[in-house]
């Protein structure tokens, strides 16, 4: 059997391994961290996506993001609808209103999804349910997953008791809760029909709509749809997305046009850098502290070869010991910030992996910086 000398000399320095151990996992939860929040990001902007009851979906050209999104005329809209194939098109009203905590009576900015109630637009749960109450006047649909600033509205409605506030100082009553959740852009959400939505901003130009949902009929070809209104609405003042392009196009408004994408990746990389710095340090000062018995064993026949994957060992080691504490350490860190924010900030095997593949390059990475010393050792030099 042969002799674990790369384990043993890690654990000869009972102190040194611990810092080691300790650093890589620093290195890795802040890696961890960047790409949950960054994740997050993309997931918690393209939620009310993937909710669209649709299959093609209608923006203004100028529009790069649902939250921030450029309008255009419902003419345009409507003016598809004859299209043979299609089934049906209705207009989305999106906005941001002053919503005026019931019990505090301070004001904070809530989201507001402006919908026909004669269509299923979102597959949201509650929101069917409650389709009928929209059609009153002055009626919103309140999500319960928004952030407690708004009030105890959720608790209070489910409670039984009637819940009536103001958004852009119009007098609303809540009439049913449904689950969307905060995002990057929007801490609250509340749906109403498009009728309310239009007493809630009355300045607003009716004719000027947020998104168009295009429903297809059973059976037709949605590719060549989408080809055929590409080609027709080219150059043109709107564009036309199937589900996977309208998710690509906010993620990557999110990811290139905006500071906050920039950073969580930039933060990746600097947990990556010094992770490397950490794990270099330790390995280039036990070759150090270790070179006359590495000379020794290159007197002895030992090729470089051999004492270059002694130290590759260690590198591996160190990157497998470091990363299972920061896992169990970033689980806690995640449900905390989901708690805490009400982003879907969560463990997935896409981010274990990809931290765990990084975490074993930016060992081996230190470990090929670090034997530089190693390999110009001589024997005859150092004794």
């Amino acid at each position: 059997m042969k002799i674990p000398l790369s384990w043993l000399q890690l654990s000869h320095e009972k102190v040194r391994l611990f810092v080691a151990i300790a650093g890589i996992t620093f290195a890795d939860v802040l890696m961890f961290m960047q790409l949950g929040f960054r994740d997050a990001l993309f997931d918690s902007s393209t939620k009310m996506h993937k909710t669209l009851e649709g299959d093609l979906f209608m923006l203004s050209s100028q529009s790069d993001s649902t939250a921030f999104s450029s309008r255009f005329s419902r003419r345009r809209l409507y003016g598809i609808a004859g299209i043979k194939g299609i089934e049906y098109v209705t207009p989305i009203y999106i906005g941001s209103a002053d919503w005026k905590n019931p019990e505090l009576g301070n004001t904070r900015r809530i989201f507001v999804y402006g919908i026909n109630p004669l269509y299923s637009t979102l597959k949201l749960p509650g929101v069917e349910q409650n389709i009928e109450k929209i059609k009153f006047p002055d009626v919103v649909l309140f999500d319960r997953l928004s952030r407690l600033d708004f009030g105890p509205i959720a608790q209070n409605y489910q409670q039984g008791k009637t819940v009536v506030t103001e958004v852009s100082g119009r007098k609303i009553r809540v009439g049913g809760l449904f689950s969307l959740g905060t995002s990057f852009g929007a801490d609250g959400n509340i749906i109403t029909s498009d009728i309310n939505f239009l007493r809630l901003f009355p300045n607003r130009d009716p004719g000027l709509i947020d998104m168009g949902i295009i429903k297809l009929e059973p059976g037709v070809d949605r590719d060549l749809i989408l080809k055929t209104l590409q080609t027709k609405l080219v150059d043109g003042d709107v564009q036309v997305f199937d589900f996977d392009g309208l998710i690509v196009h906010e993620k990557k408004y999110w990811q290139t046009r905006t500071a906050v994408g920039f950073v969580f990746t930039l933060g990746t990389i600097m947990g990556f850098i010094v992770g490397i710095v950490i794990v270099y340090q330790i390995l280039y000062t036990d070759v150090a502290d270790h070179l006359p018995e590495y000379a020794t064993l290159k007197a002895m026949g030992y090729t470089d070869l051999y004492l270059l994957g002694v130290v590759f060992q260690e590198a591996i080691i160190l990157a497998i010991i470091g990363y299972l504490p920061s896992v169990s350490l970033t689980m806690l860190l995640y449900f905390g910030a989901a708690n805490a924010t009400g982003l879907p900030i969560a463990m997935s095997a896409t981010k274990a992996i990809t931290v765990f593949v990084l975490t074993g390059v930016m060992c081996a990475a230190s470990g090929a910086i670090s034997v530089g010393k190693l390999r110009t050792a001589d024997p005859a030099d150092i004794f």
